[in-house]
């Protein structure tokens, strides 16, 4: 038998992981006491095992919400993992030049915007949030319940920014690709946004192997723009239980069953996004 442990798809030179977070030392780094989860220690030398593991050679680290706005677990971590590695920080609203510069010299490329219970940040404050991002090229991720797409479909489309969207959208129980929160999805995808295929257990009601509630729109978003689909690990998969990533990884012979279109989403699209050379 094949070792579970290690994937059936063999990954491109420059295969990049688009998410995944550290968390401590926590003598260092303690979480701040509005985390909305309390995970171990997710330590350098554990996720580098993984990457070799999976066959990852490049990494976008995204602050955690339980750090609020101190990035310096993350850009720590990006320092260590130099030139392949990218950061996607929170910082507050009116951050000022000199320290947006200060970040981009660290690898920071993008602001999180993260919209569930234990983020910083409200509905209301996305204009200004893009406007910060794109003042400096940067990129606005988001993290909320896809089922709220239709609700704010108009305040998104109207953000002029680039977008990219965390978890095949999240949505919160999943819907059918029919569905208008999908559609609304599928337009913004339309307009530019990218998207990550990421964490299908986030929402999945029926779970591994194949989430099969969720696998279906996974299969439509590559189907409609194969170009600005990403994939992320999601380690160390905070607040849920153990994942096996290879198979995370696999998923995307399902999801993206030509090679051409897996290329795209594991090493060019990231590559463009996130300005690895």
């Amino acid at each position: 038998m094949t070792d579970p442990r290690q994937p059936r798809l063999r990954c491109p030179p420059g295969a990049t992981d688009t998410h995944m977070h550290f968390y401590g030392p926590y003598e260092r780094f303690p979480l701040a006491p509005t985390s909305p989860n309390a995970p171990p220690p997710a330590l350098l030398p554990d996720y580098r095992a993984l990457q070799a593991r999976l066959g990852l050679e490049r990494v976008v680290v995204v602050q955690p919400a339980g750090y609020l706005c101190d990035n310096r677990c993350t850009l720590e971590a990006v320092a260590e993992l130099g030139p392949r590695a990218r950061a996607v920080v929170v910082v507050p609203l009116g951050t000022g030049e000199a320290e947006f510069e200060r970040l981009a010299r660290a690898g920071a490329v993008g602001l999180r915007v993260f919209l569930l219970p234990g983020g910083i940040f409200q509905w209301q404050q996305l204009p200004e949030l893009a406007s910060m991002a794109r003042s400096v090229g940067w990129h606005l991720q988001l993290q909320f319940n896809g089922r709220l797409f239709p609700e704010h479909y108009d305040l998104l489309e109207c953000l002029d920014c680039q977008l990219v969207f965390d978890h095949i959208g999240r949505f919160m129980d999943p819907v059918p690709v029919e569905h208008e929160a999908f559609r609304c999805l599928q337009r913004l995808v339309d307009k530019g946004a990218y998207v990550k295929l990421s964490a299908p257990y986030e929402s999945s009601r029926v779970g591994p192997p194949g989430f099969d509630d969720v696998a279906p729109l996974a299969r439509a978003l590559v189907r409609q723009a194969p170009e600005r689909m990403l994939w992320a690990s999601n380690w160390p998969h905070p607040g849920k239980a153990p994942q096996d990533e290879a198979a995370l990884l696999d998923l995307l012979l399902d999801w993206a069953p030509e090679e051409a279109d897996r290329r795209r989403i594991l090493v060019d699209n990231p590559a463009r996004l996130y300005r690895f050379g």
